[in-house]
């Protein structure tokens, strides 16, 4: 497996898995103007390219916000996703980030707990935040 930063041509195999996997995703150009900001990271985890997974934060001075983390639905549950969220911390931390932010849906358990493993706290909510389904977003933060 390995990490590194998203590329145009890996847009179409991650706009698969995002459709594969929201029930409103993101489209391949909301990915590409995200792609080419100057303040946003996007990474990939590739295995035989083949795009297994992606991450992307968008930062504003010393924080970040992590915009989107997912893995293909018949690799999950083998550590990609705390790898890639790990991977990301790591470089952001390098670039001189000292707070990361994100949402996450209230009832995504998994993800909050990878969350929590990987030292963020939940200090707040965004009522019905989501839709189909309508959803709390539950807030964490990261000191770094």
């Amino acid at each position: 497996m390995t990490f590194r930063e998203m590329l145009v041509e890996d847009l179409e195999q991650v706009v698969d898995i995002e459709q594969n996997l929201f029930s409103v995703p993101w489209t391949k150009e909301g990915f590409l103007t995200y792609l080419m900001k100057k303040d946003t990271m996007f990474f990939v985890v590739e295995e035989k390219e083949r795009i297994l997974g992606y991450c992307s934060m968008m930062t504003v001075l010393d924080e970040g916000d992590i915009l989107n983390v997912a893995v293909r639905s018949d690799r999950q549950k083998e550590g990609i996703g705390q790898f890639l969220v790990d991977s990301m911390l790591r470089m952001a931390e390098m670039q001189g980030i000292k707070l990361v932010h994100l949402e996450v849906r209230q009832g995504n358990e998994t993800a909050r707990r990878l969350y929590q493993r990987l030292g963020f706290k939940e200090d707040g909510l965004r009522r019905n935040y989501y839709e189909n389904p309508v959803e709390n977003a539950v807030l964490m933060t990261k000191t770094m």
